[in-house]
């Protein structure tokens, strides 16, 4: 493959910036999933620079969509359980009532 452009490393990095920032992760975070040390712009530039020598822009995308739905994956995965309960209808909130009152008048 042919080295990326000038004009190209530019879009990209804007892109990979807008793109993190959507998501809601940082540079740090893109750094680990391309497991490399540092989360400086231009470390970052290497890496997707080596993965356009090894496929071009489709393999710049495609590991990007994996660490993408890794993400999204962990985000889902983070949600504690919760169970829902019922909305309380006009007898629930009447017992509920009838509870309080006896409760004061004691």
């Amino acid at each position: 493959m042919s080295k990326l452009s000038k004009q190209e490393e530019k879009e990209l990095v804007s892109f990979l910036k807008d793109w993190l920032r959507s998501l809601g992760f940082n540079q740090k975070d893109l750094a680990n999933e391309l497991n490399i040390k540092s989360s400086r712009t231009s470390e970052i530039i290497l890496k997707i620079k080596e993965l356009y020598k090894k496929g071009g822009m489709f393999n710049i995308a495609n590991n990007l969509i994996k660490i993408e739905q890794n993400w999204l994956k962990n985000i889902k995965n983070d949600y504690p359980k919760t169970s829902q309960n019922p909305p309380y209808n006009q007898l629930d909130i009447d017992s509920l009532v009838n509870q309080i009152n006896q409760d004061i008048s004691k």
